[in-house]
């Protein structure tokens, strides 16, 4: 066969398998000190955290469509799980347990209607930068709620300031061996992941701290530890939670939903685009609400689409949810041959892995690109880390989608405007509304960058009237540039009505270039075709440009 010709050999689907399976492997020794992490972050007995890894994995893997998303315990759903059920039980408890439960079934149901009705869309309304800001808040109050477990010091306060006040105001008092335990285990997590990425030194700093408590009894000499944890597999059963009690968890089911949806959609997404492959955020909702079904009926909690883990895993060299099902597999394995060994793991290093965890959380670099591209998007991201840090992680969800939704809202109210004129070498060049610029003597071209709804349409109509009476001398006809008008409503075809009876008593005449099919449909049915005239509305600029120099005398 002639080179030009030749195909790639694709490899045996026994080698991808296998290197799937040790992918899987290599994931878990890297995850599973975060999945206790996780646990901890959302105010749930460590060992939930494994059970994350279980059957919301093995639910994914079966009938999402992403190759690629890890769907466990994830630190954004977490905590904003901890801020709102830590109001109603302690955590740790069998009732908080019950509680967290019932958010993830909550959230399965969401996330199944969302499947239904073909609601993957709505990940698009969370922009890039709100949840930049609103993660970086996140690893914000998660990093100071762990500072109280490294330090040894009590802590009472459930508001992020308020605890970094508390544990500042009692360093004096904080266990000297705690403190120098976590910061060793802090140092050694994020030097080995900046020197080291793909060896799991969280692993073995957890492995060596259990190790050293066993064999100098950590307990006794101040150092507290979990204590016995149960092993085996969890037990399938409904959260023990009243129907009244699940009302109340609704809203915090809808801002997780809103979180796992935006957060799993752009992970995936990103995955799929890297390797030219499709990516059907709808598919993925099936898979996200048969995992926090999952979760809920084996006594674990809410899980979410993870960045950290997925991009874990394909560093790892992942390809398919067949490294998943080994992840589980393991994980599984811990549960029934290791679990008794965890009882020696000092609290000050689950917090310490914990607080590397939220660390990992402050994009700073995704803040400095925002900051250099765009400050008025920067100022809304730090805004939205503030109000995560002040008033909670809930909030915080809400804020976002709100902000994101009133950015675009914003832009589409005061769309981008010109005035185009001929450059030298024949391209339209665009100008200032204000300049006036005319293309020839008497005919000026005006681009409005948006739809004509009920909130932009008096701009519309201001800066044309503005345009006619300003301009010297007299303008004959305006050239309405349509390219970004797709569609006008109710209110925007009134106002539009209103000019054109406006300028036919005495003003320029009006024509439309580039108008859609879409557009012109809108006009006829809104009576503006026959006010205005059909003949004055042009498929092509070109057109209309013909149409106006008709006008001029």
């Amino acid at each position: 066969m002639p080179p030009s010709v030749q195909t790639r050999r694709l490899p045996r689907a026994g080698t991808r398998t296998g290197r799937d399976v040790l992918a899987g492997a290599g994931l878990a020794s890297m995850n599973i000190p975060q999945l206790l992490g996780y646990a901890h972050i959302a105010g749930m007995p460590p060992v939930t955290g494994l059970y994350t890894a279980l059957a919301p994995v093995l639910l994914f893997a079966l009938l999402g469509s992403s190759r690629h998303l890890v769907v466990a315990a994830d630190s954004g759903t977490a905590a904003l799980l901890a801020g709102a059920v830590s109001n109603l039980a302690a955590p740790a408890s069998a009732r908080y347990a019950a509680l967290a439960g019932m958010v993830a079934l909550l959230a399965a149901a969401m996330l199944l209607v969302s499947r239904l009705f073909r609601l993957g869309f709505v990940a698009d309304f969370l922009s890039r930068t709100v949840l930049v800001g609103f993660l970086t808040g996140v690893g914000l109050q998660v990093a100071i709620a762990m500072l109280a477990g490294m330090l040894a010091v009590p802590s009472v306060h459930r508001m992020p300031l308020l605890q970094l006040f508390e544990v500042l105001g009692q360093l004096p008092r904080a266990g000297a061996g705690t403190a120098l335990l976590a910061a060793a285990v802090a140092a050694a997590v994020l030097l080995g992941r900046r020197l080291a990425p793909r060896w799991p030194l969280a692993l073995a700093a957890v492995v060596a701290s259990m190790a050293a408590s066993a064999a100098f009894d950590f307990a006794a000499h101040g150092i507290t530890v979990l204590g016995p944890v149960p092993g085996g597999l969890p037990r399938l059963g409904w959260p023990a939670v009243g129907w009244r009690d699940a009302l109340a968890l609704l809203p915090t089911a809808a801002s997780c939903v809103v979180l796992i949806i935006a957060q799993s959609s752009a992970t995936a997404r990103s995955s799929a685009l890297r390797r030219g492959e499709a990516h059907d955020a709808n598919g993925d909702l099936l898979g996200l609400a048969a995992a926090n079904a999952g979760a809920a009926l084996t006594g674990s909690f809410v899980v979410n689409g993870s960045p950290t883990q997925t991009a874990m895993a394909e560093a790892a060299g992942a390809r398919s949810q067949r490294a998943q099902l080994s992840f589980a597999a393991v994980a599984a394995a811990v549960l029934l041959f290791l679990a008794g060994t965890l009882q020696y793991l000092p609290h000050c290093v689950l917090a310490a892995v914990v607080f590397t965890i939220a660390l990992r959380m402050v994009d700073l670099r995704g803040l400095a690109e925002i900051r250099r591209e765009s400050p008025g998007e920067f100022a809304l991201a730090l805004l939205t880390a503030l109000a995560v840090v002040t008033v909670g992680v809930e909030t915080g969800i809400l804020l976002a989608v709100a902000l994101s939704l009133l950015r675009h809202v914003r832009h589409s109210y005061r769309p981008h405007t010109v005035l185009l004129v001929r450059g030298a070498g024949g391209e339209w060049i665009g100008q200032t509304v204000a300049s006036g610029a005319t293309v020839e003597p008497g005919i000026a071209v005006y681009r409005f960058g948006a739809d004509l709804f009920y909130a932009n349409d008096a701009r519309f109509c201001d800066e044309l009237r503005a345009l006619a009476a300003q301009a010297d001398p007299p303008l004959r006809a305006v050239v309405v540039d349509a390219a970004a008008i797709t569609d006008l409503d109710f209110s925007a075809a009134r106002s539009l009505r209103a000019l054109i009876d406006e300028f036919e008593r005495g003003g320029p005449r009006l024509a439309f270039g580039r108008v859609s099919d879409g557009l012109r449909a809108d006009m006829e049915r809104h009576g503006i075709a026959a006010r205005l005239g059909r003949e004055h509305l042009h498929a092509s600029l070109h057109a209309a440009l013909a149409d106006a120099r008709a006008a001029v005398p």
